[in-house]
């Protein structure tokens, strides 16, 4: 039950304006300090209030009242009232000022300021100019108060008061009456399914034209969210008609109109009428015109051989280019933008080392980047030079999400390479082509076959489809063509044919096992080392298993509870911090599930810190190497050997990582990749998801399942369309 405390405000330690949340020292009638905290936005010294809650123990600074709700009682004695009005809060008052009214009103004082401040001119040494002063500053305050209690009673938080507060003022309560669905997009934190909630509360009608509004341009930002930039002018309709629960007609009346007035974009995307936010319209147009100006072809270096250059590198390398790999080399130095594309073994890498020597020739400065932490450090092995996070290479910004590089600060580089560039959503492109200047090359490297990026669009894919630029398809099959399963399996995967389940050769091996439960059993006794048939001897370091799906018996979090049971039981000595249904504990695989653009890093070398930075991406694998329940701290060591701290209120951008899905990770490779596949539904059990799912791979595969599960996906074509626009933007400005 909650408890309750009354006492007399003596300070406030600290406010947060931006939310309300304040600490602050409450004398009760005993005359005990407390130290309560809470969302209290408008407490004043010298108020009398009552906080109802519970007590709690901070780390730091010990034991404290967490407030859920106050209230605030006049102030009852005189020294109070001197003291509120002298807080600070009323603009004109300082404490000698206050004594003065106080001493001329008495206990009347605050009955006075509401109803007739005019009398403040009453006051020795107020004039009649001060007295409005004073008079509009108090209102002001309960002006504030009023409103912000009057919102509380249609669901609004103290939190979504204030920002109301700060953008409408006293008409805010106006405002939520006639439109609640413009806090969507004037308050920051305030999706269409609270303010529809608001709606509800202060009685809007369901075919409200606000409404409908509000809800066609959620249905975009859903879509946005399951990876379109766009939406067939059909499909829009019905799903916003769905998610409103609304007739059909009155959402195309809406949608049209929305059209007319330029409040939607619309575009003709493979034959069919398109619609999207006018930001994804703008961030796709602008790729496509980024990309048109780039594709210039760079002006030639008349004392320089790019023939001559090959042969001189294939002496120093031992390597002989195929025709297919010349052609790439030759193009990445020939054109302004170009794309490799090609499954695993087709040379990608070689080529890449050609053309990063034969750029240092020209005298021309090369940028190496990726779209995550794996894929960089990947890159910079198979290169010997260094590679960055996309996001590291523009530069985190103060703003949200933003990047310090950008068209007004642009990236001084004369090559740009992106590899795993399949990974890359229309977002994240928009942010680096934005930041490159007229004649910077940009080499895309990538497989087209693989799954689209997690973010909106689809852009590799549009790039390549549009004919817009140079493209380099590689099929021929270079790397340990004869010996490597993993390679050639792949490849037939990706071609529609089926593979070989024998077991030859020990780099891919598969199990027959029917039922879900034993498959369970059967992974965690191979993760648990209880097998030679796994090509190592630390399972905990070299195996990942990936599943296709999250639920079910056989899916991400089943394995995940197993896995660690199994390789990382609780012990007396490891600590353990449970964050709803999740138990994490010193010794813990797990992954960031979200770019933290923040969150500081260092990396250590005996003891001696050698580098510090800001930023932990989605995708990022590490390690629990030390809970502090007392400090509230949790410290990940990641795979590229960043040491972050997290805050226990920051453990929601964490999970558990012995077993992920495949869609998590792209962009990686780990030595050993162990797949339960048992069948499901046909949108997730796909060629493109087992494609993806093999090439994580570097040694080894090991399947264990149902054969008839595996020929299945690779049958199954029936990959769920994305709607984007890009590749008919740039056959446009093409």
């Amino acid at each position: 039950m909650p408890m309750e405390i009354q006492g007399v405000i003596k300070t406030i330690i600290y406010r947060n304006e931006d939310n309300g949340y304040t600490v602050l020292e409450l004398v009760d009638e005993s005359g005990d300090e407390i130290v309560v905290v809470g969302t209290i936005p408008l407490a004043s010294v010298g108020e009398k209030i009552i906080a109802e809650g519970d007590y709690t123990q901070h780390r730091a600074y010990g034991l404290q009242f967490k407030a859920e709700r106050t209230k605030t009682l006049a102030p009852s004695t005189l020294t109070a009232l001197v003291s509120y009005l002298s807080c600070g809060l009323i603009k004109g008052v300082g404490e000698a000022t206050a004594e003065n009214i106080v001493a001329t009103f008495g206990m009347e004082t605050l009955d006075i300021l509401e109803n007739d401040p005019a009398r403040l001119s009453e006051v020795p040494g107020i004039g009649a100019s001060r007295a409005k002063t004073i008079a509009a500053s108090f209102m002001l305050r309960r002006d504030m108060r009023d409103v912000m209690l009057a919102l509380s009673e249609y669901g609004v938080t103290v939190s979504q008061a204030m920002k109301l507060y700060k953008i409408y003022g006293a008409m805010c309560l106006a405002k939520l009456k006639e439109n609640p669905y413009r806090l969507v997009e004037d308050v920051e934190g305030i999706g269409f399914k609270t303010a529809d909630k608001l709606a509800q509360n202060v009685g809007v009608e369901k075919d409200s034209p606000y409404r409908l509004r509000a809800g066609v341009k959620y249905t975009l930002s859903w879509a946005m969210h399951e990876g379109h930039t766009c939406l067939p002018y059909e499909k829009l309709v019905k799903v916003a008609s769905d998610i409103l629960e609304a007739e059909i007609l009155p959402i195309e009346k809406t949608v049209d109109e929305m059209i007319m007035s330029r409040e939607l974009s619309n575009r003709v995307v493979d034959g069919e009428d398109c619609v999207a936010l006018h930001v994804m319209d703008h961030v796709e147009k602008m790729c496509a015109r980024f990309i048109t100006t780039l594709n210039t072809p760079p002006v030639k270096n008349p004392y320089f051989s790019i023939d001559d250059g090959i042969a001189s590198l294939e002496k120093e390398f031992d390597i002989e280019l195929a025709p297919s790999q010349r052609e790439a080399v030759v193009s990445a130095l020939s054109n302004g933008v170009m794309v490799i594309t090609g499954g695993p073994g087709t040379g990608k890498t070689t080529i890449l080392r050609f053309i990063i020597r034969l750029f240092d020739k020209l005298g021309l400065e090369c940028e190496l980047c990726a779209p995550t932490g794996r894929a960089a450090k990947r890159m910079s092995e198979a290169t010997g030079r260094e590679a960055r996070t996309i996001h590291r290479m523009l530069e985190l910004g103060y703003g949200k999400e933003e990047f310090m590089r950008n068209s007004e600060n642009t990236l001084d580089a004369d090559a740009i390479i992106i590899d795993e560039a399949s990974m890359v959503d229309v977002h994240l492109m928009y942010s680096l082509l934005r930041a490159l200047n007229v004649g910077t090359r940009l080499i895309m490297v990538g497989d087209a076959d693989q799954l689209p990026p997690v973010g909106a669009g689809n852009v590799l894919h549009d790039i390549i489809k549009s004919e817009a630029v140079c493209v380099v398809k590689l099929e021929d099959i270079f790397r340990q063509s004869e010996r490597s399963a993993i390679v050639s399996n792949a490849h037939r995967i990706n071609t529609g044919k089926k593979i070989d389940l024998s077991n030859k050769t020990p780099d891919f091996i598969f199990e027959e096992i029917q039922n879900a439960d034993m498959t369970v059993k059967r992974v965690t006794a191979l993760c648990m080392g209880k097998t030679n048939k796994l090509l190592t001897n630390d399972t905990l370091k070299d195996v990942q298993v990936l599943a296709p799906m999250k639920k079910g018996e056989a899916g991400v979090l089943n394995l995940n509870l197993k896995l660690q049971q199994a390789l990382n039981p609780p012990e007396h000595k490891k600590k353990e911090r449970k964050v709803g249904d999740v138990v994490f504990r010193e010794g813990d695989k797990v992954m960031q599930i979200k770019n933290n653009y923040r969150l500081e890093w260092k990396k250590s070398v005996r003891g001696e810190i050698v580098e510090t930075g800001e930023g932990v991406y989605n995708g990022d694998m590490g390690t629990i190497m030390r809970i502090d329940s007392d400090a509230q701290i949790m410290q990940i060591l990641f795979d590229d050997e960043k040491l972050a701290e997290y805050e226990f209120s920051m453990l929601d951008e964490l999970t558990l990582a012995y077993c992920v899905s495949v869609h998590k990770s792209q962009g990686s490779e780990f030595p050993i990749v162990i797949l339960p596949l048992l069948g499901g539904q046909p949108q997730l059990m796909t060629r493109n998801l087992l494609y993806t799912a093999v090439t994580r791979a570097r040694s080894q595969v090991y399947i264990v399942g149902r054969e008839y599960a595996v020929m299945n996906m690779i049958s199954n074509t029936n990959v769920k369309k994305r709607y984007s626009a890009l590749k008919e933007y740039l056959k446009g400005e093409y």
